[in-house]
């Protein structure tokens, strides 16, 4: 009776409540359960612990990252979440796990797991090469000797020339704010952990995962894309079924009168909120561009003016079967599953560009904020499977302008420059060539799939070593 727990991995998750973290860590902890462990996720949307709305002044329901479309109310669910502190350690101290595997943004856990006695596991929800560049600019500060905000400068250390403005870079680096120390120690945290877990795979990064390595003095592992592999049967599935694909939805409808890779897709994420101004220039760029393109468009609190502008154009572009708007939330993966589809302007989020690389998709790069400006580099620079829209400067959605901040003529050239067929050839093979790896690599006997099992192999030795070492003080 008390052999067999033992036998079973007990992993505690640990996600930071922001979609773009939270998802690829709960389709991590779905794959660590399929392949034999026990595993626990805690999160405020579980209700395992209940997040302290009243407490900082918010009302209930509002308690994700994604929720905070003020800095004031940004400012209340992030102390909100730090507050949480004593009550997830009095949760681990109940679970007592084998392992904490902790998003990157709780510095903190690596005193809970040393104080359990247990590995602590550092998830980053984005690339490799995004945080060699972070530890890089923060070791070198090469911006720092540079007058003006516009100046290129290049970035230490690494094996490709990769150049940036100080604009470009995370508020938080480019100048002292209340979150730099917390950046800070997110990082040093990582250096003293067990070992790091990427949602990337071998063929994609294998020079900045090595990088990393020498940087870091920590061992990692490669798992990714996670979704693509939790999904990966159902997504079989209803390519071999097709009646259970939704083929009375009008944008599939849509979608299936167009020509293969004609058709661009348009989408910046769960937490990107444009300007009245830059909505119009993005539909005025894209009508521009001559090219069929299926837009989804956040519901949003905004001018009246700009609402009726694109209810009009909505109507115009399906008139003229340019293109097709679908508000608020749009299912993606179908969308870039299908044969229609040639390419993605995507704001260079981590998740997206995974689910782009995975359908095999060239990329339109349109950074915001975070470590966005980052993964542009590496698509445009380092994959060479990406055309740059000509965003300037890195800034928190929250504290996004009035003002436009690409202009439509940008929009359009980028546009055309991806989808046109004799310039991207080129581009699309890449993107073909990494879309193939991406789906081999999940595969029994791929290099994700290899890493997982790896992984789990060493979290079981190190937990029989422990229940050994624990035997011998015993007697």
């Amino acid at each position: 009776m008390n052999s067999q727990p033992r036998k079973q991995l007990h992993v505690t998750f640990l996600p930071y409540p922001t979609p773009g973290h939270m998802n690829p860590m709960i389709d991590t902890a779905r794959l660590f359960a399929k392949y034999g462990t026990l595993t626990s996720v805690l999160d405020s949307t579980t209700h395992v612990i209940p997040f302290p709305a009243a407490k900082v002044g918010l009302p209930d329901g509002v308690e994700n990252i994604k929720d905070g479309t003020t800095i004031e109310k940004l400012g209340k669910i992030m102390h909100g979440i730090s507050m949480l502190k004593d009550q997830i350690e009095l949760q681990f101290q109940d679970l007592q796990p084998d392992c904490i595997v902790s998003d990157m943004m709780y510095p903190w856990t690596v005193e809970s797991a040393a104080k359990l006695g247990i590995p602590r596991i550092f998830f980053y929800s984005s690339s490799y090469f995004s945080n060699c560049v972070s530890h890089s600019i923060r070791k070198h500060r090469p911006h720092e000797s540079f007058v003006s905000n516009t100046h290129k400068f290049t970035i230490p250390g690494l094996s490709q020339t990769i150049e940036m403005t100080t604009l470009q870079l995370p508020e938080h680096l480019r100048t002292k704010t209340p979150m730099t120390t917390h950046f800070d120690a997110m990082f040093e945290s990582e250096s003293a952990s067990y070992g790091a877990l990427y949602n990337s795979f071998h063929e994609l990064e294998s020079e900045y995962k090595k990088l990393h390595g020498s940087m870091l003095g920590i061992k990692s592992w490669t798992v990714g894309p996670v979704s693509a592999w939790v999904n990966k049967d159902e997504q079989k599935a209803n390519r071999e079924r097709k009646e259970d694909l939704p083929e009375e939805a009008e944008w599939l409808k849509w979608l299936n009168s167009k020509k293969n890779e004609s058709v661009l897709y348009v989408s910046f994420g769960s937490l990107t909120r444009l300007s009245d101004a830059q909505l119009v220039e993005l539909a005025i760029g894209l009508e521009d561009s001559g090219h069929s393109f299926i837009w989804v468009a956040r519901k949003r609190d905004g001018n009246e003016n700009v609402d009726i502008f694109l209810k009009d154009f909505a109507k115009r572009m399906k008139e003229n079967n340019k293109g097709y708007i679908i508000r608020n939330w749009a299912p993606q993966l179908l969308i870039l599953d299908h044969p229609a589809i040639g390419g993605i302007v995507t704001h260079c989020g981590w998740n997206s560009i995974l689910e782009s690389l995975n359908a095999g998709l060239p990329m339109v790069t349109w950074p915001m904020f975070a470590e966005q400006f980052y993964n542009e580099k590496f698509l445009v620079d380092v994959l060479k499977i990406g055309v740059p829209v000509g965003a300037k400067e890195n800034m928190f959605w929250a504290s996004i302008g009035k003002d436009a901040l690409v202009i439509r003529k940008e929009i359009t050239n980028a546009v055309v420059k991806l989808m046109g067929k004799e310039e991207s050839t080129e581009m699309r093979r890449r993107a073909r060539e990494l879309g193939d790896a991406s789906k081999k690599t999940i595969e029994e006997g791929g290099s994700s799939y290899n890493n997982l099992m790896q992984l789990l192999d060493e979290l079981r030795s190190l937990k029989v070593s422990k229940v050994l070492s624990g035997k011998r003080l015993d007697i």
